[in-house]
Protein backbone atom coordinates (compact mmCIF):
# COMPACT_ATOMS: atom_id res chain seq x y z
CA UNK A 1 0.00 0.00 0.00
CA UNK A 2 1.31 3.80 -0.73
CA UNK A 3 1.67 6.14 1.63
CA UNK A 4 -1.39 8.51 2.06
CA UNK A 5 -1.46 11.75 0.69
CA UNK A 6 -2.25 14.66 2.13
CA UNK A 7 -5.33 15.28 3.26
CA UNK A 8 -6.28 11.79 3.18
CA UNK A 9 -7.03 9.29 6.03
CA UNK A 10 -4.37 6.58 6.55
CA UNK A 11 -6.73 2.48 5.95
CA UNK A 12 -8.64 4.12 3.49
CA UNK A 13 -8.01 2.51 0.14
CA UNK A 14 -8.13 4.33 -2.94
CA UNK A 15 -9.81 3.51 -6.24
CA UNK A 16 -6.76 5.05 -8.21
CA UNK A 17 -4.44 2.10 -6.80
CA UNK A 18 -5.06 -0.47 -9.99
CA UNK A 19 -5.59 1.84 -12.57
CA UNK A 20 -8.79 0.69 -14.91
CA UNK A 21 -8.27 -0.43 -18.60
CA UNK A 22 -10.03 1.33 -20.84
CA UNK A 23 -11.25 -1.83 -22.53
CA UNK A 24 -12.31 -3.47 -19.24
CA UNK A 25 -16.06 -5.42 -19.24
CA UNK A 26 -18.61 -4.76 -17.10
CA UNK A 27 -18.02 -8.08 -15.21
CA UNK A 28 -14.56 -6.82 -14.78
CA UNK A 29 -15.44 -3.70 -13.20
CA UNK A 30 -17.51 -4.97 -10.80
CA UNK A 31 -14.99 -7.86 -9.79
CA UNK A 32 -12.89 -5.29 -9.10
CA UNK A 33 -15.39 -3.17 -7.48
CA UNK A 34 -15.67 -5.74 -5.22
CA UNK A 35 -12.14 -6.71 -4.70
CA UNK A 36 -11.53 -2.85 -3.13
CA UNK A 37 -14.73 -2.73 -1.52
CA UNK A 38 -13.80 -6.11 0.81
CA UNK A 39 -10.13 -4.86 1.18
CA UNK A 40 -11.59 -1.20 2.22
CA UNK A 41 -13.76 -2.68 4.95
CA UNK A 42 -10.89 -4.91 6.03
CA UNK A 43 -8.46 -2.27 6.38
CA UNK A 44 -11.06 0.11 8.38
CA UNK A 45 -11.79 -3.00 10.47
CA UNK A 46 -8.53 -3.13 11.14
CA UNK A 47 -8.05 0.44 12.02
CA UNK A 48 -10.80 -0.06 13.99
CA UNK A 49 -9.34 -2.86 16.35
CA UNK A 50 -6.33 -1.36 16.60
CA UNK A 51 -8.19 1.99 18.09
CA UNK A 52 -10.20 0.10 20.17
CA UNK A 53 -7.47 -1.66 21.63
CA UNK A 54 -5.83 1.30 22.27
CA UNK A 55 -8.74 3.07 23.91
CA UNK A 56 -9.10 0.07 25.71
CA UNK A 57 -5.83 0.14 27.36
CA UNK A 58 -6.40 3.53 28.15
CA UNK A 59 -9.55 2.98 30.10
CA UNK A 60 -7.93 0.34 32.26
CA UNK A 61 -5.11 2.49 33.45
CA UNK A 62 -7.34 5.07 34.09
CA UNK A 63 -9.60 2.60 36.12
CA UNK A 64 -6.43 0.92 38.12
CA UNK A 65 -5.21 4.84 39.16
CA UNK A 66 -9.01 5.84 40.36
CA UNK A 67 -8.85 2.38 42.31
CA UNK A 68 -5.57 3.91 43.71
CA UNK A 69 -7.19 7.28 44.28
CA UNK A 70 -9.68 5.31 46.11
CA UNK A 71 -7.61 2.93 48.52
CA UNK A 72 -5.99 6.19 49.43
CA UNK A 73 -8.78 7.71 50.29
CA UNK A 74 -9.92 5.25 52.28
CA UNK A 75 -6.79 5.45 54.35
CA UNK A 76 -7.09 8.72 54.96
CA UNK A 77 -10.41 8.67 56.07
CA UNK A 78 -8.94 5.98 58.56
CA UNK A 79 -6.47 8.30 59.61
CA UNK A 80 -8.80 10.90 60.22
CA UNK A 81 -10.81 8.63 62.41
CA UNK A 82 -7.88 7.64 64.43
CA UNK A 83 -7.17 11.80 64.91
CA UNK A 84 -10.63 11.70 66.41
CA UNK A 85 -10.29 8.88 68.96
CA UNK A 86 -6.92 10.54 69.81
CA UNK A 87 -8.05 14.05 70.24
CA UNK A 88 -11.68 12.72 72.14
CA UNK A 89 -8.86 10.58 74.34
CA UNK A 90 -7.11 13.44 75.86
CA UNK A 91 -10.31 14.51 77.87
CA UNK A 92 -11.62 10.81 77.84
CA UNK A 93 -10.62 7.56 78.24
CA UNK A 94 -9.44 5.65 75.28
CA UNK A 95 -11.65 2.85 75.23
CA UNK A 96 -14.77 5.70 75.29
CA UNK A 97 -13.14 7.48 72.87
CA UNK A 98 -13.18 4.71 70.15
CA UNK A 99 -16.74 3.71 71.70
CA UNK A 100 -18.29 7.31 70.75
CA UNK A 101 -16.47 7.23 67.68
CA UNK A 102 -17.30 3.86 66.29
CA UNK A 103 -20.59 4.80 67.32
CA UNK A 104 -20.89 7.79 65.42
CA UNK A 105 -19.59 6.09 62.36
CA UNK A 106 -22.19 3.35 62.81
CA UNK A 107 -25.36 6.21 63.10
CA UNK A 108 -24.23 7.32 59.74
CA UNK A 109 -24.08 4.33 57.92
CA UNK A 110 -27.01 3.47 59.34
CA UNK A 111 -28.71 6.93 57.91
CA UNK A 112 -27.03 6.18 54.13
CA UNK A 113 -28.35 2.97 54.64
CA UNK A 114 -31.57 3.51 54.97
CA UNK A 115 -31.56 6.43 52.33
CA UNK A 116 -30.08 4.25 49.36
CA UNK A 117 -33.06 1.58 50.31
CA UNK A 118 -35.19 4.30 49.84
CA UNK A 119 -33.67 5.14 46.58
CA UNK A 120 -33.80 1.42 45.84
CA UNK A 121 -37.29 1.45 46.11
CA UNK A 122 -38.08 4.41 43.82
CA UNK A 123 -36.06 2.82 40.82
CA UNK A 124 -37.51 -0.45 41.45
CA UNK A 125 -38.64 -2.85 39.40
CA UNK A 126 -36.28 -1.55 36.58
CA UNK A 127 -38.21 -1.16 34.16
CA UNK A 128 -38.96 1.52 31.63
CA UNK A 129 -42.39 2.19 32.63
CA UNK A 130 -42.65 5.60 30.91
CA UNK A 131 -41.59 4.07 27.73
CA UNK A 132 -43.69 1.37 28.05
CA UNK A 133 -46.58 3.61 28.60
CA UNK A 134 -45.70 6.27 25.95
CA UNK A 135 -45.42 2.71 23.43
CA UNK A 136 -48.77 1.37 24.37
CA UNK A 137 -50.42 4.91 23.49
CA UNK A 138 -48.71 4.95 20.17
CA UNK A 139 -49.95 1.45 19.29
CA UNK A 140 -53.53 2.38 20.47
CA UNK A 141 -52.90 5.98 18.06
CA UNK A 142 -52.01 3.66 15.38
CA UNK A 143 -54.62 1.19 15.48
CA UNK A 144 -57.60 3.82 15.88
CA UNK A 145 -56.37 5.68 12.71
CA UNK A 146 -56.14 2.01 11.06
CA UNK A 147 -59.67 1.52 11.73
CA UNK A 148 -60.73 5.08 10.20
Amino acid sequence: MTAPRPGTTAGATRADEQPLPENASTGQLVGQLTEQISRLVRDEARLAQAEMTQKAKKLGIGAGLFGGAGLFAFFGLAVLITTAILALALVLPAWLAALIVAVVLFAVAGVLALVGKKDVQKGSPPIPAEAIASTRTDIATVKESARR
